[in-house]
């Protein structure tokens, strides 16, 4: 079965800064997709903020089995109805990998319900990400550590609730360290996020850094139906429980009339 897959990118710096541009001349969120597209196994397109609805409309979230996020520079511009409309799909089971600077994007801390905040230092230091639970499909192919010479540094603490799985740590050359690969469950949705990606730096052309991706894209694909049900909240009569009962005591609410929220 073909993974749907959806790569976001915000794609501001590669039209503002000269740097950012010469190193993806087509965009972040192409040059992922194209690693992407190079499994068959994964289909990947694009959609970037300034598209209308952000590039993320009903039908084609309805239609995506994998979100791929990257943002950085105005993570407020992103409307508040798209990522209610994202986080209701990974509720339903889609899979959400977000990436570095993401950690401070709406749709990341609308599922965590945290600060995600963590240290940060822009200088060009060598990233050792180590893989700590090597055996998780995430970490598939890999060795025991791999090395990225130029990255910017995040460091703890890093203001996530305690992960279902943590993948990778890194250690950076300044001495900091971070948890870097981590993973959750929302509803029926995985949740992966990923730690490298400075836009200065060309992380993305790292060829264990697209393995990565391309592992964490499995392995948040769920194959299963959207669970749609999830957002409901039946009131359900008492001629309908499983076991017969007698209805005894005051109550708010007539026989499958909704409830509050």
């Amino acid at each position: 079965m073909t993974i749907r897959t959806v790569v976001w990118g915000e794609n501001i710096h590669e039209q503002t800064n000269a740097i950012v541009r010469s190193i993806y001349p087509d965009g972040m969120h192409n040059t992922i997709a194209a690693t992407l597209n190079r499994d068959p196994s994964i289909s990947a397109t694009t959609a970037t903020l300034a598209e209308p609805e952000h590039g993320l409309g009903e039908a084609r979230l309805t239609e995506t089995d994998v979100l791929v996020w990257w943002g950085h520079k105005d993570h407020g511009a992103v409307e508040d109805a798209v990522v209610e409309r994202v986080a209701r799909r990974v509720y339903e089971g889609m899979g959400l990998l977000v990436l570095h600077s993401g950690h401070f994007s709406k749709i990341f801390k609308r599922l965590m319900g945290t600060p995600c905040a963590l240290k940060w230092r822009e200088a060009g230091e060598r990233e050792r990400i180590w893989v700590v639970d090597p055996g998780h499909p995430i970490a598939s192919g890999l060795g025991d550590h791999f090395v990225l010479e130029h990255e910017e540094m995040y460091g703890e603490p890093f203001s996530v609730p305690e992960p279902l799985e943590t993948v990778f740590i890194s250690w950076f050359a300044g001495g900091e360290v971070c948890r870097s690969g981590m993973t959750w469950r929302r509803g029926a949705g995985h949740v992966f996020y990923f730690r490298p990606g400075h836009e200065t730096y060309p992380t993305y052309h790292d060829t264990t850094v697209q393995r990565v991706l391309v592992n964490g894209v499995k392995w948040a694909f769920n194959p299963q139906a959207a669970h749609t049900g999830i957002h409901e909240a039946p009131n359900v009569p008492v001629d309908r429980a499983p076991e017969p009962i007698v209805e005894r005591g005051p109550k708010l609410h007539q026989p499958g009339e909704a409830g509050y929220r």
